[in-house]
C-alpha cells in the first residue's frame, strides 16, 4: 500500500496589501488522517487552500509536500492532489459523467479509464443512476457529491475540502463527512476538511484552530479540551475565537 501522504507549513504569511491574511502560520497534517482546520468565517482557511492549491504564490514561509517544497515540486503536488472548494466550479450544463471527463483528460486519462473511475466514484458516493443527467438538476447534496468524485478521479493522496458542506442540510452534511473519513480509513487518503461547524468534528481528529490568521492551537479536539479545562469543542472553540489579538 502507498504511504499516506505529508504535508508540512512552516511560517507561512500572507497578505493583501496592508491586510494580514495569514500570520506566521505553522501546522503539520497527520498522514492517512481526517485533518480538521477550524476557524470562523475570515480566519483565513481560503488564503491557506489558495496557497496548497498555488492559486497564490507563497509571500513568506514553506510549504512542503512529501518533504520537499511545494515551490521545487509542483508538478508532482497537482497531480497528488484533490481539492473541493467552497464555491461550486462544476459545469451545469454538463452531464455529471462530461464533468468527470473534462477532469480526467486535464489529468491524462484516456476515456476508457476516466469512465471505468468514473463508475466507480459515482457508485461509491450513490450516483452511479445519475451521470448522465445535467448537474443543473441536482440538489446541493448531489453536486458536492459529484465534486468529491471528480477529485478522486485521479486518485490524489491528499485530500482538501473548503467548506465542503456549506449551504447544505443536517443530513446532506453529516452524510458527506462521513464519507470522506472513510476514504482515510480505505485509501490511507491524507485529508484536510476546513470549516466553521463544531459538529463536523470527532474529538479524536487531529485539530488547528485559525482565528485571525493565526493559530491558536493545535491536537486532537480532547486533548485541547482537557489542557485548556473546557467541556467540549464549543467550549473550546469559543475559548479561542472570542480572544482578541495576542
Amino acid at each position: 500500500m502507498t504511504e499516506p501522504a505529508t504535508l508540512e507549513i512552516e511560517h507561512v504569511s500572507h497578505h493583501y496589501g496592508a491586510r494580514v491574511a495569514l500570520d506566521d502560520v505553522s501546522l503539520t497534517l497527520e498522514p492517512g488522517r481526517f485533518n480538521a482546520l477550524l476557524g470562523p468565517n475570515g480566519a483565513g482557511k481560503s488564503t491557506l487552500f489558495a496557497l496548497l492549491t498555488r492559486l497564490y504564490r507563497i509571500q513568506q514561509g514553506e510549504i512542503r509536500f512529501q518533504g520537499a517544497s511545494i515551490e521545487q515540486v509542483p508538478k508532482r503536488l497537482l497531480a497528488s492532489l484533490g481539492v473541493v472548494f467552497q464555491q461550486s466550479t462544476l459545469d451545469l450544463d454538463l452531464t455529471v459523467l462530461q464533468n468527470l471527463e473534462y477532469h480526467g483528460a486535464l489529468h491524462g486519462l484516456s476515456t476508457r479509464e476516466i469512465r471505468h473511475r468514473a463508475d466507480r466514484e459515482l457508485s461509491w458516493l450513490g450516483l452511479a443512476d445519475r451521470k448522465k443527467e445535467k448537474v443543473r438538476a441536482l440538489n446541493g447534496g448531489h453536486r458536492r457529491r459529484v465534486e468529491i468524485a471528480r477529485a478522486l478521479l485521479h486518485k490524489p493522496r491528499l485530500l482538501l475540502l473548503d467548506e465542503a458542506s456549506a449551504g447544505l442540510d443536517i443530513a446532506s452534511r453529516q452524510a458527506i463527512n462521513m464519507a470522506v473519513r472513510s476514504l482515510c480509513d480505505e485509501r490511507q487518503l491524507t485529508v484536510l476538511w476546513a470549516t466553521h461547524l463544531l459538529e463536523e468534528l470527532q474529538p479524536a481528529d487531529p485539530t488547528v484552530i485559525l482565528h485571525q490568521g493565526r493559530v491558536k492551537a493545535s491536537g486532537t479536539g480532547a486533548s485541547l479540551c482537557e489542557a485548556n479545562h473546557c467541556e467540549g469543542i464549543a467550549a473550546l472553540f469559543e475559548h479561542f475565537t472570542m480572544q482578541g489579538p495576542d
